[in-house]
């Protein structure tokens, strides 16, 4: 078996030639990935409901826009909170109820009281679903050219503007991958 290097806390950011609809200009935050697989949450798939409407506690602490983002294809009726906490909690410094995933991006727990996070929370996305991996499909779909693989930066998770993030981290890349922002929704309308 061959090693795996750790992409968690990294984006997965879709090429235009990813056919997968799921998938279609996704731009993923990966939580955790290891040799068992990997799973991530979509950052960029807002959805009509509002956070309050599933998860009345947390909906003051969610940022604009406060709706439930569709986390991936896997388990819909589950519940992932992603938050970042600014400064440096970590350790013992590191509020109850969140874990940290990678820097200041960390997991939230759900059936915790909010109010456990309400002074440290920065920002809170609430995911339903997920995106998941088994061992090595992640590794197959990066050597097919599936995923561009980038750093992340804390305001992705919380992007106000969650329809332009897939441009956005392309184009603050500093090398060919900000030319394929400009790749057209229907490259047959050229």
């Amino acid at each position: 078996m061959t090693e795996v290097s750790s992409l968690t806390g990294r984006l997965l950011v879709a090429t235009p030639a990813l056919a997968d609809p799921n998938f279609d200009r996704a731009v993923v935050l990966l939580l955790d990935h290891d040799e068992e697989g990997s799973l991530g949450v979509v950052l960029n798939r807002p959805t009509p409901v509002d956070v309050g409407d599933i998860l009345e506690g947390w909906a003051d602490l969610a940022g604009e826009p406060g709706v439930v983002f569709q986390g991936g294809p896997v388990s819909l009726d589950s519940a992932l909170g992603v938050a970042v906490i600014p400064g440096d909690a970590s350790g013992e410094s590191a509020p109850l109820g969140w874990r940290r995933v990678h820097g200041a991006i960390g997991l939230v727990d759900l059936e915790a009281p909010p109010e456990l996070l309400a002074s440290a929370v920065g920002s809170l996305r609430i995911f339903a679903g997920y995106a998941g991996w088994g061992p090595g499909q992640l590794e197959d779909e990066l050597v097919e050219g599936a995923w561009y693989v980038v750093e992340s930066e804390p305001g992705d998770v919380s992007s106000p503007s969650p329809e332009r993030l897939w441009r956005e981290v392309l184009r603050r890349q500093r090398n060919e991958l900000a030319m394929v922002a400009t790749y057209p929704d229907d490259p047959s309308l050229n």
